[in-house]
């Protein structure tokens, strides 16, 4: 199953969900999952995944992946720098190249799902993923957002690129949605929904809201370690939103591949 994350906007979370998503597929012991950065000019997968500073190797059957688990494999050009500071400071041509060199020449093994972290937009990166994915069927894209419509603005343009490259939409995550304070247990809205949020957007596009995450000042801290926030904080809001959207991803991609099958 191949899953592209994608959002119209910067900063809303992308890595942050790839890596849980990737995070969460791995934790069936019995699924093979890959995880793929192709974020060129602000890769923060390998930081997330607690990879910082490994390289890449390579084998007679091309690139071996870097290995968080026995059974999750990360590929970033992250892996490919000197120094985690150094500007990658390409124009698209060079870019496409190394995005079809990460799809043919990495030697991923036999992989169940494929979490495909893009950067934000809709120009070279998106074209180029989806046109060389084209052949093997992408089982859909997760498109996150944040409530506020300076966000929601960007990601509708997103939705439009979906439609007009024929992406399957699974469905959209609106993330950092309300903040519960520790102390008092008060609920605030960090970012107003001041247009109705995803939930409006998604019903006025007809889309499926795949649920929303609260802010969650620990998910930060764990990207910043290198650690799955779902294993660090289990009992907490985000985790339980997280695991749901993860179910409800799982479940599309099963109908998804079920419906190809009739269809061969």
């Amino acid at each position: 199953h191949t899953v592209l994350v994608l959002s119209g906007k910067g900063g809303v979370g992308k890595s942050t969900f790839s890596a849980l998503l990737a995070h969460g597929l791995a934790a069936d012991e019995t699924k093979q999952v890959a995880l793929l950065d192709i974020d060129i000019c602000g890769p923060s997968i390998p930081k997330m995944m607690g990879l910082e500073g490994e390289q890449v190797h390579q084998s007679g059957s091309g690139w071996s992946p870097v290995y968080v688990e026995e059974n999750l494999g990360v590929m970033s050009v992250g892996f490919l720098l000197s120094s985690p500071d150094d500007a990658v400071i390409w124009r698209g041509p060079k870019k496409n190249g190394l995005i079809k060199q990460f799809l043919r020449d990495v030697d991923w093994g036999e992989v169940d799902y494929l979490i495909v972290d893009t950067p934000p937009g809709t120009s070279d990166e998106h074209l180029s993923i989806v046109q060389y994915l084209s052949a093997t069927h992408i089982d859909g894209a997760v498109i996150v957002t944040t409530p506020q419509e300076v966000s929601l603005q960007d990601v509708r343009k997103e939705i439009s690129f979906c439609r007009k490259v024929k992406l399957p939409i699974i469905g959209v995550v609106e993330n950092m949605s309300g903040f519960v304070c520790p102390k008092c247990k008060n609920e605030s809205q960090i970012f107003p929904p001041t247009t109705g949020g995803a939930e409006k957007m998604c019903q006025n596009l007809s889309v499926s809201l795949l649920g929303k995450v609260p802010l969650d000042p620990q998910i930060g801290k764990s990207c910043d370690r290198g650690q799955s926030f779902l294993a660090e904080a289990p009992e907490s809001p985000a985790t339980l939103s997280y695991r749901s959207i993860i179910q409800r991803i799982q479940e599309y991609c099963e109908q998804h591949h079920l419906q190809e099958e009739k269809i061969m």
